[in-house]
């Protein structure tokens, strides 16, 4: 015989339920204040990085497509999304600490910055770039003989977006020397 649950079990459950949607919303509208150019150039640092941005296609082109930050650095799913979010905690910690926060400290640590960022993108196939950049839907006729070619062998040879266009919206950085001991 099946029980039909008691009223008190009920409510819990709404109640449960409606904390649930109300904690996913409240989380998203945070998400999505903090993917904003705004929110991302808030702190001094990243001045450095949205000059450089503003010099690219990324932000000025023909067809009047501009992305920001979060296109390139925020993955769209959410578990990824919330993971990408968790990671950032370190950003802001880093500029709080004053480890990044002038020009010449930024650039000292801008080579192991770029690295991280160059790593996860590997590691996911250049997600972010698919999200507007994807092998089917480009016209190779239209590309340069040397993009054509480049193009065409990158997925056979297990290469992503960011093995060739490391520095594509921002300055790439220069690799230190290897201090001898």
């Amino acid at each position: 015989m099946i029980k039909c649950p008691s009223s008190k079990v009920i409510c819990i459950g709404l109640i449960i339920f409606f904390a649930g949607v109300v904690s996913y919303a409240g989380l998203n509208s945070a998400f999505h204040y903090t993917n904003t150019m705004e929110f991302c150039t808030s702190c001094h640092s990243m001045h450095i990085n949205y000059e450089e941005y503003k010099k690219t296609l990324h932000y000025k082109n023909s067809a009047g497509v501009q992305t920001n930050c979060a296109d390139c650095h925020v993955p769209r799913a959410f578990f990824p999304k919330l993971y990408a979010k968790i990671i950032a905690i370190k950003d802001v910690y880093h500029e709080m600490l004053g480890t990044i926060d002038s020009r010449e400290k930024f650039e000292a640590h801008r080579w192991d910055m770029a690295n991280r960022v160059w790593a996860k993108m590997r590691a996911t196939d250049s997600r972010e770039c698919r999200e507007c950049h994807n092998y089917e839907n480009m016209d190779i006729s239209t590309q340069s003989r040397m993009a054509r070619k480049k193009h065409a062998r990158a997925p056979l040879q297990g290469k992503t977006c960011i093995d060739c266009h490391a520095g594509i919206a921002h300055n790439e950085p220069i690799e230190p020397d290897e201090e001898v001991p």
